[in-house]
């Protein structure tokens, strides 16, 4: 009687819980839809910030873009540095103390304040290597911010790949590096594609580690890698702090949504997809 009154206790306790978290999660992007949908307009999306104070009349076009370039490059940089520390330690690290310290320094990575990776970003990419407030240094910088977000997730697929297909190509004399790219990584192209995008959307949302190293309040669409930046999360902070206008506030964070939610839509599609394949 005791275990059935826990169990309904216990099912009881989710659904309330999914249901507070749902409710809070629609209240916070309907609220947002119906302050930012009245100044959505093609204008607004199609053109740069203009009015004075700066952003007061005109669109977003130069953030949007510059989001999507900033996006581009942190996941490139990141997911390059994520899958070869993934790759090392799931097949060719034979040390567990060298595992452990590896694991320990990517959750180090991934507990640091943002803020704290902004002012890296600035001191070493800014000052000391000379690139400058641009695109490249705030993209690097939010490369380092999301690369442990993409490691851990690419090398739990890297270990939960078939240990008997593994040990069936070893046994056929193929090598490890032909096993791992015409195997286990086309195997594994969703999971690791998945994360990117998650991570990218998670990029695209991410105020402070631009704030010093790239990002300014207006700039056109940058035409290279050294060009400062428009960022939507940037210009976001800058029309509410500065009291600009928060109607087109609101409308910039329902195009920031909207853009993250598409980034996620497509990450959700890869993993079922994956899970499809798999069954």
């Amino acid at each position: 009687m005791r275990k059935m009154e826990n169990s309904r206790l216990f099912k009881l306790w989710m659904v309330v819980s999914t249901l507070i978290v749902l409710i809070s999660v629609g209240f916070i992007i309907g609220y947002i839809v119906l302050n930012g949908i009245k100044s959505i307009s093609l204008d607004f999306i199609i053109s740069s910030p203009k009015g004075l104070p700066l952003g007061s009349e005109g669109g977003i076009l130069p953030a949007i873009v510059g989001s999507l370039l900033l996006m581009l490059i942190a996941c490139g940089f990141a997911s390059f540095l994520a899958l070869a520390t993934a790759i090392y330690v799931v097949f060719y690290c034979q040390s567990s103390q060298i595992e452990n310290i590896v694991h320990i320094i990517v959750q180090c990575m991934a507990g640091v304040p943002s803020i704290v990776i902004g002012l890296f970003g600035y001191t070493f990419l800014v000052a000391k290597l000379g690139l400058g407030r641009s695109l490249l240094s705030a993209g690097l910088t939010l490369g380092v911010m999301v690369f442990p977000f993409i490691e851990v997730r690419i090398e739990k697929s890297l270990q939960e790949f078939s240990t008997a297909a593994l040990q069936s190509s070893y046994a056929l004399g193929v090598s490890k590096a032909y096993t791992l790219f015409k195997l286990v990584l086309p195997q594994c192209k969703e999971d690791i594609v998945a994360a990117i995008t998650l991570a990218g959307g998670f990029a695209m949302g991410a105020t402070a580690p631009i704030i010093l190293t790239g990002a300014v309040i207006f700039a056109p669409i940058p035409s290279s890698l050294s060009s400062p930046v428009m960022a939507l999360p940037f210009h976001l902070y800058i029309l509410t702090g500065e009291g600009i206008s928060l109607e087109k506030a609101y409308a910039t964070a329902l195009v920031l949504i909207t853009l993250i939610f598409a980034i996620n839509i497509i990450s959700i599609a890869l993993t079922s997809r994956r899970k499809e394949v798999g069954s």
